[in-house]
């Protein structure tokens, strides 16, 4: 199949989907697929070099993050065609109004990867915002309503989906989803873990915590430093490292938390971390950490899997089922008596079965998580929509 993947940007800033299509481009050529990406990044951003494919770069839209674009539908209403299906990934902006008119004018079928926006935490928390985007859901709900496939990468992702909005029918897709093994084609564990250390030369030497992700409320980021603080004391030898972007201005507050603390010198930040310096980070972490509010899976979660760490996470991290069920991790609620409970039974675990989680790690991932079967489940559902066999709406 020829697939075309449709995308605001690519910016590795903007969290779990572009990395999502990342991996995903990578993936496809395994299960004989060919893939394009078009997005609203401005052409020749860094961040879009080294991708295995033609990227259509078509520079910003308007209306800040609903990037209206005529660029895009434009570009959409000229090359839709020469695809067999189109994917959208993410809603509440205008690259899914976009691509559910051009796939339908072009007769091709369409999916949609929501990444956890329906999510009803969102609702709960931010009650304006929801109330916005109640007057946007007529035209939301007709691109979720006429896709062939609305993919959510946990069941429990797509149960909390139907709970947000009215109306709300549409062909749910459960797929696989994951990342592309890190260790193909091998790798210089040596040359990624000096590449962290020359981000940051403080964590030589040193165990650390390892945060990484973008620096947003969600994340359960404050939590996360009142628990530190917490077992700080008894474990001298342990810092907290915490890799990120700061999006919406946080990072200064969560610093004044942890100097008020008296843990400021222990919690690093080394800002957003990709290529070999993230990889360093994750394969010299102790354990990965996340207690997220809401996590409709957790990109970051399974590459420290990948990279043969533990992680400690939230019960609001759609997979943590999976993570206590394979051994390779510790789960509580996203509360700070969760979070503190979290710490306090990883620092307690004697290291003999802090090493054997370890050694589980990558075996979970292997079976549950490489991205190879989620590019396979979205060619198998489309391609099934594209030779009739389904009703395509």
């Amino acid at each position: 199949m020829r697939i075309l993947h449709v995308i605001a940007s690519l910016s590795p800033a903007a969290g779990g989907p572009p990395e999502a299509v990342r991996q995903l481009v990578r993936a496809y050529p395994g299960v004989g697929a060919t893939v394009e990406v078009v997005c609203l990044d401005e052409a020749g951003a860094p961040h879009l070099s080294g991708l295995p494919c033609p990227v259509h770069a078509l520079g910003p839209g308007w209306l800040g993050r609903y990037a209206l674009s005529t660029r895009l539908w434009r570009w959409l209403e000229a090359n839709a065609g020469r695809f067999d299906a189109v994917v959208i990934n993410g809603i509440w902006t205008f690259t899914g109004v976009a691509g559910r008119r051009a796939a339908r004018r072009a007769g091709k079928p369409y999916g949609i990867f929501v990444h956890g926006a329906l999510d009803p935490w969102f609702k709960r928390t931010y009650p304006l915002k929801h109330a916005k985007k109640l007057l946007y859901w007529p035209l939301q709900y007709r691109v979720l309503r006429d896709a062939q496939a609305v993919f959510f990468t946990t069941e429990t992702e797509e149960k909390l989906a139907a709970t947000s909005f009215k109306p709300n029918g549409w062909r749910s897709v459960v797929v696989p989803y994951g990342i592309n093994d890190p260790a193909e084609g091998g790798v210089d564990e040596a040359a990624q873990a000096e590449a962290f250390y020359g981000k940051l030369p403080a964590a030589r030497e040193r165990r650390y915590l390892l945060f990484m992700g973008r620096i947003h409320e969600k994340k359960g980021c404050d939590l996360l430093m009142e628990a530190f603080a917490g077992i700080a004391a008894g474990t001298p030898e342990l810092d907290l490292v915490v890799a990120g972007p700061d999006q919406v201005g946080l990072k200064a507050r969560l610093e004044r938390q942890a100097e008020s603390l008296g843990i400021g010198r222990r919690v690093h930040w080394p800002g957003m971390l990709s290529g070999d310096p993230k990889w360093g980070a994750l394969r010299g972490c102790e354990a990965f950490v996340l207690p997220s509010h809401q996590e409709n899976f957790g990109i970051a979660v399974v590459e420290a899997l990948a990279a043969g760490r533990p992680v400690l996470i939230s019960n609001q991290v759609n997979i943590w089922p999976e993570i206590e069920a394979d051994g390779v991790g510790l789960v509580d609620e996203d509360t700070a008596a969760g979070t503190r409970r979290l710490l306090e039974r990883w620092v307690r675990l004697p290291a003999a079965e802090r090493e054997s989680m370890a050694e589980r790690t990558r075996g979970s991932f292997l079976r549950r998580y490489a991205m190879g079967r989620a590019a396979a489940a979205i060619q198998q559902v489309l391609g099934r929509s594209r030779n009739g066999t389904e009703d395509g709406g």
